[in-house]
């Protein structure tokens, strides 16, 4: 897990080789309101894709159209979940030891370039649904591609888009490009927010035990390669993509020029952030107009990061916050289910395959690219 570390240098070019990575202490001594504002920054850029996310998926859960059914994860991908990551994230120890830094990163950003704006686009999409002209006429397109001719005649790609859609991909590709060009910390952070957003929307959970499996897996995973080995260290500082949330703590001495970074792994959103829209998924189904599960687990995630930001703090070390976020996401929902006298219908209510709808002729190059980045982005950060 890329977790909650201070004092890091996020790759700009001037700081790539910053002695100030992985919670180690830099030449700069932030102030502690510098500190206070980017602690409670980062709290808040968690909270955020969590929240909407998790209502998000809920209307995934509305509008699913049983002709395109993403995967979810079940409890054999949960219980393989910690040796693929392991096996990812010590393959890209490998890859850094043996090969330039330089070349692999390159290939990464324009990795990212493209998975960011399909992602930033589809963050903004509905925001765009509300905010464009009645006036402005919104046009269909589409894209086709097919293979062959007469009776044998087959799609390859059938992508049906309209002006809205243009207008987000616009926006996105000029951050795209600001990030490949400038590799700053805000760009990094919308392209990172969107990631988060996505997972926890697109990431479906089918039931309670699968999560507690995924995320107690996950808990032995992170402290192992965070207190146990030196590889989580060594390729948090090598690779440069937008895989976590960072905010200067001397924003208020530097402005924008800020160098000195608090840092989240997005790893430490999606995974708390799948659970908790997951009960918020099972609140729905009780049909009891109350979202008892979802409040209580989503104020769980907030002590859980703030006592991993206060433990990291007090010790000035990068903290794996799945150590914290774990316990707090699992225990105060179950007590809670415990108490209610609803713990047998939490853990047997199963949550079928949800994802956004999606017919045959639209969106489906689009849908793919993001399962497939989110996939990667939760494999990479976990």
């Amino acid at each position: 897990m890329a977790d909650v570390e201070q004092n890091a240098a996020v790759p700009d070019g001037s700081s790539n080789e910053s002695d100030a990575v992985n919670g180690t202490v830099g030449r700069f001594v932030s102030s502690a309101e510098g500190t206070a504002l980017a602690y409670g920054s980062l709290l808040l850029m968690a909270l955020l894709p969590i929240f909407f996310g998790a209502l998000r998926s809920v209307g995934c859960s509305k509008n699913k159209n049983a002709s395109d059914m993403p995967e979810t994860i079940t409890s054999r991908d949960a219980a393989r979940f910690p040796i693929i990551a392991s096996c990812t994230l010590f393959g890209l120890y490998l890859f850094f030891k043996i090969f330039s830094q330089e070349y692999i990163n390159l290939l990464l950003s324009m990795y990212f370039f493209v998975l960011g704006i399909l992602a930033l686009s589809h963050t903004m999409s509905p925001f765009m649904c509300r905010v464009f002209p009645a006036n402005v006429p919104n046009k269909q397109y589409q894209l086709l591609f097919t293979q062959g001719s007469g009776e044998s005649k087959e799609e390859i790609v059938n992508y049906e888009f309209d002006t809205k859609d243009l207008i987000c991909l616009g926006i996105s590709s000029v951050v795209g490009v600001w990030y490949v060009l400038k590799k700053h910390w805000i760009a990094n952070n919308l392209f990172g927010l969107a990631f988060a957003l996505n997972g926890v929307e697109l990431l479906h959970l089918n039931n309670v035990s699968t999560g507690c499996i995924l995320l107690g897996g996950l808990f032995v995973y992170d402290v192992f390669w965070v207190f146990g080995t030196n590889v989580m260290v060594t390729v948090a500082k090598s690779f440069e993509a937008p895989i976590k949330l960072v905010f200067p703590q001397d924003l208020l001495e530097k402005g924008l020029d800020a160098s000195n970074f608090a840092m989240l792994g997005l790893g430490d959103i999606v995974i708390p952030g799948i659970f908790i829209a997951l009960l918020l998924r099972f609140d729905v189904s009780l049909k009891k107009n109350t979202r008892t599960y979802f409040y209580t687990s989503f104020l769980a995630y907030i002590f859980g990061l703030g006592l991993t930001i206060f433990v990291m703090h007090t010790f000035k070390h990068a903290q794996p916050a799945l150590l914290y976020l774990v316990p707090a996401c699992i225990g105060f929902p179950v007590l809670l289910a415990l108490f209610k006298g609803e713990l047998t219908e939490m853990f047997s209510f199963m949550c079928a395959a949800l994802g956004i709808e999606f017919s045959l002729t639209r969106g489906l190059i689009k849908k793919k690219l993001l399962e497939s980045c989110c996939s990667y982005i939760f494999k990479l950060t976990s």
